[in-house]
């Protein structure tokens, strides 16, 4: 019995998959590499020791992916696989729906051929939209999304729901994550985003690297916050790979049902934070100017994790220092 991982040598998906074969846990990988490389296979191979089975495939190929069903038994899924990157996805509102949605259509479809019906799903924080309150919680549900790439979030999480409302043999695990950063502390894996960063933290790792001459900061006059920048919930990429193993467990344990997680620290940290602690854990300068807010923008938000820490028993162990410490090591290490 084998665990298909969906966009394995993405950024979250390889981390997972390191845990997972540290767990002595059978894979098979299907990435089409536009949000990862070819070589992340290797490394991966190198961290863990392990082997494991790799397909080449787009998820919206039905007759490729459908090969992968009937070449492995294949027990659960964790789906990855997905174009991310919010400012994209409003330029290119198209093909984030056909991709996004329509590749998870054609995954559940042989899903349900081949009667493997376990899913860990990579969702988003994205999906509350703006409930009001800064700290989100679980039964808040989904709200109005900002941009087309939560919203194709919010569309998979009611598919998933309305799937389970048809046939209630599925066992489905939605996890909602917060802001991971951080790397593999081998050095050799982490995030390496195509084209423009989306997030923080990779253009922070540019301007320390001096590919950037500066960081923008959009915005330093939001209320609520501890210096005015916006806040929000970082968590280490590698205790969120965690954080799907133990949703894995909670399914093997399950018969059935839909369970939605947040996966955060609980905690919100400033964009200049983030800024101070990484020039001051790697020694190194991270020039920034203050420039006007963006549009959409949230003030500050963090997730409530107590659900999970009891249904998991799932916690975040790593701080901010080892993510931005651990960043850092990526980008500077001899790979």
């Amino acid at each position: 019995m084998s665990i298909l991982v969906t966009g394995g040598a993405g950024y979250i998906g390889s981390h997972t998959v390191v845990e997972l074969l540290n767990r002595d846990e059978n894979i098979v990988i299907v990435d089409n590499f536009v949000n990862s490389k070819p070589e992340v296979l290797e490394k991966i191979k190198k961290i863990t020791g392990k082997d494991f089975k790799f397909y080449e495939v787009d998820i919206l190929d039905e007759k490729k992916l459908n090969n992968v069903f009937e070449e492995n038994d294949i027990e659960s899924v964790i789906h990855f696989a997905g174009l991310k990157a919010v400012g994209e996805s409003v330029e290119k509102p198209i093909e984030y729906y056909y991709n996004n949605v329509t590749g998870t259509l054609v995954l559940l479809k042989l899903m349900r051929k081949y009667n493997c019906k376990k899913i860990v799903f990579s969702s988003s924080a994205t999906v509350y939209g703006d409930p009001g309150t800064p700290k989100y919680i679980e039964e808040f549900g989904r709200g109005k999304t900002t941009n087309p790439y939560g919203s194709t979030k919010s569309i998979i999480e009611q598919i998933l729901e309305d799937l389970y409302a048809s046939d209630n043999s599925w066992n489905i695990a939605i996890l909602r994550y917060f802001n991971p950063i951080g790397a593999h502390k081998s050095g050799l894996i982490g995030e390496e985003p195509q084209g423009i960063p989306n997030n923080l933290m990779p253009f922070i790792m540019k301007v320390a690297n001096k590919e950037l001459d500066h960081l923008n900061v959009f915005g330093n006059d939001y209320e609520g916050t501890k210096d005015g920048t916006g806040a929000r919930d970082y968590l280490h990429v590698v205790d969120l790979a965690i954080g799907h193993i133990k949703a894995l467990e909670k399914l093997n344990r399950e018969k059935s049902g839909v369970f939605i997680y947040n996966l955060g620290t609980g905690t919100a940290y400033t964009v200049l934070e983030i800024i101070e602690t990484f020039k001051r854990v790697n020694n190194v300068d991270v020039p920034y100017k203050i420039a006007p807010r963006r549009s959409g923008d949230l003030a500050i938000y963090y997730a409530d994790p107590t659900k999970a820490k009891k249904e998991l028993g799932w916690v975040c162990e790593r701080g901010i220092e080892e993510m931005c410490r651990d960043s850092w090591n990526f980008i500077k290490s001899d790979k």
